[in-house]
């Protein structure tokens, strides 16, 4: 699966918002410049970033598994965290 989001936060917040959120949860595989790969029993999530739009940053969150997966679900708090972290009001939905 593959999930997109658009945010204001500058492509190393991201980045480093990845590292926190997964250490601890999964094995750090692949690191690169606007790339983080990290792998587990429950499978493997790729999060890549890019600039996008001037100040934008586009991330990216794939998964090997189909949606609803545990690694699938994991994807998408991050993304709702990452959405928390420029919009304090933003609730978290979902059973993710």
């Amino acid at each position: 699966m593959q999930y997109f989001h658009r945010t204001s936060l500058p492509l190393d917040d991201v980045l480093a918002e990845a590292d926190s959120f997964f250490r601890g949860r999964l094995e750090t595989s692949s690191v690169d410049k606007r790339k983080r790969t990290y792998s587990g029993s429950m499978g493997t999530i790729d999060i890549t970033v890019r600039a996008e739009g001037g100040h934008y940053t586009l991330v990216t969150v794939a998964t090997d598994r189909v949606g609803e997966s545990e690694i699938d679900k994991l994807g998408k708090r991050f993304m709702a965290l990452v959405h928390g972290r420029v919009d304090a009001n933003h609730a978290l939905r979902g059973s993710y």
